[in-house]
């Protein structure tokens, strides 16, 4: 099955063909995704979801950038989630250590006013997101178990915190052990000289990277299992 458009998941082979059928290309061993290549599943039941955004708030204009593409992605899929009560929670990863900027909700009202002034700079903790990340999903699951959690990570996958790559690694491999949560990588590397390190995280994670072509906050709802 070749996917379909609004449908359950991320059909990846569904959304590869569709790439390749509007003429895209491999460049660097990255497929360039448009949010109208996106494909998804039939969709089978009414799961509710938990969607775990973590954004790299690090740098300056980028991180802004990022966090702009999370907050009208969360805003989005609030206005569409009232039904299936799926939540949607935010870590910010900057500084010395992440932070917990959203916890988990279905308020769109909570979620606009603690997404208005989320300060960027500072180094990448970004493996003590992913592990704060796992640790949020693992209260949320004991609380309620039939919940269907999805991992989205912003970032190029740098780390420059004190754990560095390894603290990544560790942490991502942890996340693929516990097999809890579907995974999906948006790669915001930009410049020229490409380190590959989203793909890197994706593949630790055994997840899905995207690179898109566009970020902002229809790209990211495109790219995620809400449906």
């Amino acid at each position: 099955m070749r996917g379909i458009r609004d449908g359950h998941g991320l059909h990846l082979m569904g959304s590869i063909l569709a790439a390749a059928d509007r003429g895209a290309r491999i460049e660097n061993n990255i497929l360039a995704f448009e949010p109208s290549d996106l494909r998804g599943q039939l969709r089978r039941g009414k799961e509710a979801n938990l969607i775990v955004f973590v954004v790299d708030a690090s740098g300056s204009m980028s991180a802004r950038d990022r966090l702009s593409a999370v907050t009208g992605a969360v805003q989005s899929l609030l206005v569409d989630a009232y039904q299936r009560r799926d939540k949607v929670t935010v870590i910010s990863v900057r500084g010395t250590q992440p932070e917990l900027i959203l916890p988990p909700t279905g308020s769109i009202d909570i979620a606009m006013k603690r997404l208005a002034d989320v300060r960027t700079g500072g180094r990448t903790p970004l493996g003590e997101g992913l592990l704060m990340a796992q640790e949020l999903v693992d209260r949320e699951l004991r609380r309620e178990p039939g919940r269907r959690p999805l991992l989205v990570v912003l970032s190029d996958g740098r780390a420059t915190s004190s754990s560095g790559l390894a603290g990544v690694q560790q942490a991502a491999n942890a996340i693929a052990l516990r097999g809890v949560m579907t995974s999906v990588v948006i790669d915001c590397e930009s410049g020229r000289t490409r380190l590959g390190l989203a793909v890197s995280l994706a593949q630790q994670l055994g997840g899905t990277c995207l690179q898109l072509t566009e970020l902002n906050a229809e790209s990211v709802v495109s790219s995620i299992q809400v449906f």
